[in-house]
């Protein structure tokens, strides 16, 4: 399978992210952020905030999939301020030709409703994020230099899974086009989104550790997920090809919420290879450089 890779940044991105993680609360106990960074966000609204954040809740959840595709569309260099202008006020034609690149199904009725988001979008980047910005920009843009620096030097598949720690696309997905996007707020998951012909993928990029001291937060990633002998058991399992979620539950007689958990432990520890098979099939192998990587941390946390 051939398909281009784009490496994109943008403060846009990182906003969205963190907006749709506090509205939706998914994903909450899996993120790095946690349940305590959602009670921290309460404590800063007040209660017209609140019932923008909620009402907005309320709305579909495919509504992301066009808010980062406009997000794609928009030039970074443009800034926060006019995405929030086009999604608000923008000709309804110019957004249905955009966005339908993404989504041909995209209606007048979609963007009627997907222009309702412009102010709780507001409300969260005064609120919450322009005191970060900066700081978060620097870091994600220092990243995306990297690796839009192995563009020419690996092949896509290789960098599709390095950037990710894990994630392999298989020839049979039908994408031409690939966006990849470091996020902060995700960390330490990917998430991923697919389009007409194009995957969007946002892999997680750490912040830097402040106590050298302290064990990097990506060791102790790895010792978590070790420390449960039905992973290791896991592992082992699918040593040998990748299998899928519903092959693991008939053969190894284990629910879908069991068997996701300890999945979701092995992968942020990068422990896992993801096969993206088609748009609803995922398959899970080992990832043989996860154990290279976990002596790396070991030796240099300890200094051997």
């Amino acid at each position: 399978m051939f398909y281009d890779v784009k490496i994109d940044v943008s403060p846009v991105y990182e906003l969205l992210s963190g907006f749709m993680i506090y509205t939706t609360q998914k994903w909450v106990n899996n993120l790095d952020i946690g349940p305590e960074w959602i009670a921290d966000i309460e404590s800063r609204l007040d209660e017209t905030q609140r019932s923008a954040f909620e009402a907005a809740a309320r709305r579909p959840f495919s509504d992301y999939d066009l808010l980062y595709a406009l997000a794609i569309e928009h030039h970074p260099d443009q800034g926060i301020e006019r995405y929030l202008e086009t999604l608000a006020s923008a000709d309804e034609e110019l957004l249905l030709h955009k966005l339908s690149a993404y989504v041909p199904a995209v209606t007048g009725r979609d963007i009627a409703r997907l222009r309702q988001y412009a102010a709780p979008i507001r409300i969260w980047h005064e609120v919450y994020f322009q005191p970060i910005e900066a700081q978060y920009v620097d870091l994600l843009e220092e990243d995306a230099a990297e690796k839009r620096a192995l563009v020419r030097k690996m092949d896509p598949d290789a960098l599709v899974e390095y950037a990710s720690g894990g994630l392999v696309l298989e020839p049979e997905l039908p994408i031409d086009h690939v966006v990849l996007i470091p996020s902060i707020h995700f960390r330490p998951i990917n998430t991923y989104c697919f389009y007409e012909r194009r995957l969007l993928i946002q892999y997680p990029l750490d912040l830097p550790e402040l106590d050298e001291d302290e064990p990097p937060i990506s060791l102790l990633r790895f010792t978590r997920a070790l420390a449960k002998p039905e992973r290791l058991r896991l592992l082992r399992y699918v040593a040998n090809r990748p299998k899928s979620l519903p092959e693991m539950m008939e053969e190894l007689q284990e629910t879908e919420e069991h068997l996701m958990h300890h999945l979701m432990k092995l992968r942020v520890a990068g422990l896992l290879r993801v096969h993206l098979v088609d748009r609803d099939t995922e398959k899970f192998s080992i990832r043989p450089d996860g154990t290279s990587e976990l002596n790396m941390f070991l030796e240099s946390y300890i200094r051997l």
